[in-house]
């Protein structure tokens, strides 16, 4: 069950990034959020040419699922670049994962919808920052 989900987020958030909106750099990202509700909020990045004012699709799809009232995650897909690249999420998203998730949370980086893998929130960020 959990990798039939995994396959589902990772096919998302390839298909997510299709509408990134990068024109400057050309670096697309795409990212499916499971909620523990089981909903998933999909988002792209998009860049600004005041930088760094862009959003990352990570922080985007928290914000959709917060603003739904989602409090609770299970797990993200981040499809970034071209297909059959990895792109771990930077470290902002990164904090912003640990500010609303615990250390068991899992990130699936995802190279194509068939080609991808797992880690935890707590490797990626081993020592977060909590208040």
């Amino acid at each position: 069950m959990k990798e039939n989900i995994f396959s589902v987020l990772a096919e998302k958030a390839c298909k997510a990034r299709e509408n990134s909106y990068a024109p400057y750099s050309h670096f697309r990202v795409g990212a499916a959020l499971l909620a523990k509700s089981g909903v998933i909020y999909t988002a792209v990045n998009m860049e600004n040419s005041s930088f760094p004012a862009g959003v990352c699709a990570e922080t985007a799809a928290f914000a959709k699922a917060v603003s739904e009232g989602e409090r609770e995650f299970t797990a993200i897909a981040v499809a970034g670049g071209s297909a059959g690249e990895e792109c771990f999420p930077c470290g902002i998203c990164r904090q912003t994962m640990a500010e609303h998730c615990t250390g068991d949370f899992t990130v699936i980086i995802v190279k194509s919808p068939d080609d991808y893998r797992t880690i935890k929130l707590s490797e990626l960020l081993p020592f977060s920052f909590r208040l």
